[in-house]
């Protein structure tokens, strides 16, 4: 029997009931590909094993055990047709309802491998693309009056499907207008630069030296549209069947809930890198400009950093591999320039440059780990100047685990690392921040836990047959036991709401932070999509992979954070306040639960008086200009949301973009704030380390958020 891999937010354990969900998930996916293995040429359908293999894990592991019916068809239909064109900027209305009929068939087709509305579709859709291709092409080679008034719905979801081809001609009219536009404004700005502008100085360096007239600023901001179309139909263009599938099998997995999701092969690889925070490579941050890949950063400690040559704003021409012929990338999307560049630790890649001098280089450099510093556990300490009390600073951007090396990195032991370092240093209390952490390996949010309690139980897990497991931190040691403030915002999902609601139900830390966290909660597991392929089809792999929600998991007070979230202790102005973001936005997210609690011992030791705490705060708060700025950006951003169409024409277009300037750089909070001092407690010694302590110390003195939570922190000590 082959045992299917977990890989992601899951515990690692399997109940007995699991094992026998994936048996009968593998016989419905093996069975149904005996059957129905076959097509009219007499090949093996790579379609049909993976769409057998697909419903009968989804209805046998699934959370919800929906069946994959036709309610659930229905669904799935209007979300396929979301996917395949959400703009509403190639198909018909027509084509839509040609597409209807299909509308209640998707789970026979996906069971019978004749796929009929995928195909269909595609067709339907490749043609369109083409034929509004010519139209957009032959339409830039003459000008466009922007002085004419006309208004573009901007909000999809407020279009409608038209219902001929002249009025989707009239639509893309206006989505080039508005591109031009966006152009024309670069290009304005470039030789008439904003004297209030940061880099002022910079760009007037760069200002041409005979500025162009309103017929030329359109032609060349023409041309540049001509240009990003010529790039975007090209990429269209090169869509595949696997493209094809991914849209198709992704918009049944969606109506499961927003977590469950096919992975295609390339999709897969990437995965792993983000869970793992490191991949095989050469270690620099590309961006796609125009026809170009331009590099925008070294990641310090990488083999580009050490390399010394290839540097930020180098534009990358072509790759070779080692003495081979070098590949032409100009033009290149740049997803398919990155698996030029990436590869073996210990092979070399040539790239041919050209420095912003203009000077071409070719530069050699021996791929080697890449460890993506932005993934990993970060900690100092933070002092109020004039204050003698430091507080620790950890900050676990999410819970990474190499699940494909035992004695990989892991945040657990960073964190632990982090707080002996800390405690050597005797700091008064720390921050553990879980902004922005969107989750991650869930062993790792029960051990976390447990580096600040004594020990007990951190979270409930339950099955889609109703078991419950109670994970618990059985080590009785404590890691850190002064007082801990634990800060997190609405990006904060999954293990990262299980730390902060466990530490909350132990009385154990201050959560800080906006409204609420994300409400994501459920477990996933990635299983590999090749383990359930009979024999007779495994020449067809790699078949992919599927994240599934197989699990919810529930506080030690019985309250599931699936939805709702972690409502922190202390709520401060939330900079994304107004932002639809979190479970409670997203279709077909699960429903909030509530089951039985469990017992678990409060901490005791220093009793923590939030009410006096949140009063003291809201005083601060109501006072503080940089919390006044957030509060008039929240409201601003809301009124901004209620306008669903803008105007292309260039006199109001212009204006528009001045005072959203001018409010922008009214409502920025990045100033810094001396008072705050960022000490480096590993004292970096090499280069690499330098440079990314310089980077945390400016983004922590900038951070409003830190400057409340050294203010609350003084309150818990007074």
């Amino acid at each position: 029997m082959t045992i299917v891999k977990f890989i992601l937010l899951t515990s690692l354990f399997a109940c007995n009931s699991m094992y026998s969900e994936k048996a009968k998930a593998r016989s419905s996916a093996q069975k149904a590909s005996k059957v129905l293995s076959l097509k009219k040429d007499g090949k093996l359908s790579k379609e049909v094993l993976l769409g057998t293999t697909l419903k009968g894990i989804l209805e046998n592991m699934h959370f919800a055990k929906s069946p994959l019916d036709n309610s659930l068809s229905k669904k799935a239909f209007a979300e396929y047709i979301k996917r395949i064109d959400y703009g509403k900027q190639f198909l018909l209305e027509e084509d839509v309802a040609s597409l209807k009929k299909y509308e209640s068939q998707i789970d026979d087709q996906i069971s019978s491998g004749e796929l009929a509305l995928m195909e269909k579709a595609s067709g339907i859709l490749r043609k369109r693309q083409k034929t509004v291709e010519s139209y957009v092409f032959n339409r830039l080679k003459k000008p466009f009056d922007l002085n004419k008034e006309v208004t573009y719905v901007t909000d999809s979801e407020k279009r409608s499907y038209v219902s001929s081809s002249s009025d989707l001609n009239k639509r893309w009219d206006k989505i080039l207008q508005l591109d031009i536009l966006e152009k024309y404004a670069e290009y304005l700005e470039e030789q008439n630069p904003d004297p209030s502008d940061k880099d002022y100085k910079k760009k007037l360096k760069n200002v041409p030296k005979k500025k162009l007239t309103h017929v030329q600023l359109e032609k060349k901001a023409r041309e540049s549209t001509i240009k990003s179309y010529q790039r975007i139909f090209k990429r269209l263009n090169k869509e595949n069947a696997s493209d094809d599938m991914d849209k198709f099998f992704n918009s049944v997995t969606k109506v499961y809930d927003p977590h469950t999701h096919y992975l295609i092969p390339d999709d897969k690889e990437e995965f792993d890198i983000e869970m793992s925070g490191k991949l095989e490579g050469i270690g620099a941050l590309l961006r796609e400009e125009g026809s170009h890949i331009k590099v925008e950063r070294i990641i310090p400690g990488s083999a580009s950093w050490k390399g010394k040559e290839l540097k930020a704003e180098d534009v990358i021409l072509k790759v070779g591999q080692g003495d081979k012929e070098p590949v032409d990338v100009v033009d290149m999307g740049l997803k398919d320039a990155v698996k030029l560049i990436r590869g073996r630790k210990g092979s070399e890649v040539r790239l041919t440059v050209k420095k912003p001098s203009g000077l071409k280089q070719v530069i050699s450099i021996i791929r080697d780990v890449v460890e993506v510093s932005e993934s990993y556990v970060k900690s100092t300490i933070i002092q109020k100047k004039g204050e003698k009390r430091k507080y620790g600073y950890i900050n676990i951007p999410k819970f990474y685990r190499d699940f494909n090396d035992r004695f990989g990195r892991n945040c657990t032991d960073d964190t632990r690392a982090a707080l002996k370092k800390l405690k050597k240093s005797n700091v008064d209390g720390v921050v553990l921040d879980l902004r922005n952490n969107g989750g991650g390996a869930l062993k790792d949010s029960r051990y976390i836990t447990g580096l600040f309690i004594k020990d007990g139980p951190v979270v409930q897990v339950k099955s889609h047959n109703g078991q419950v497991e109670v994970l618990k931190d059985s080590d009785p040691g404590i890691e850190f036991d002064k007082p801990l403030i634990v800060l997190i915002n609405r990006f904060s999902a999954s293990a990262s709401e299980i730390v902060a609601a466990a530490l909350q139900d132990y009385k154990r830390a201050v959560i800080v932070g906006g409204e609420h966290s994300h409400g994501k909660g459920t477990v996933q597991a990635v299983i590999d999509l090749d383990n359930f392929i009979p024999p007779q089809g495994r020449g067809l792999s790699p078949f992919g992979a599927l994240k599934i929600t197989i699990q919810k998991f529930f506080r030690v007070n019985g309250s599931s954070t699936q939805y709702k979230g972690v409502t922190p202790d202390i709520i401060l102005p939330d900079l994304y306040g107004h932002m639809e973001s979190g479970e409670r936005h997203l279709d077909y997210s699960l429903a909030w639960e509530k089951i039985g609690s469990v017992k678990h011992d409060d901490w005791t030791k220093g009793e923590l008086n939030i009410s006096k705490l949140k009063s003291g705060s809201q005083k601060r708060v109501q006072k503080h200009p940089k919390f006044a700025k957030i509060n008039q950006s929240i409201a601003w951003f809301k009124e901004r949301k209620k306008i669903k169409s803008k105007s292309l024409s260039l006199k109001k277009y212009l204006a528009e973009k001045k005072l959203l300037k001018a409010k922008s750089k009214q409502l920025e909070i990045d100033q810094i704030n001396s008072n705050i001092m960022v000490i480096d407690a590993g004292k970096s010694s090499s280069e690499a380390d330098k440079e990314k302590f310089k980077e945390l110390k400016e983004s922590l003195q900038k951070d409003p958020y830190i400057e409340e939570t050294l203010a609350i922190f003084k309150d818990i000590l007074s």
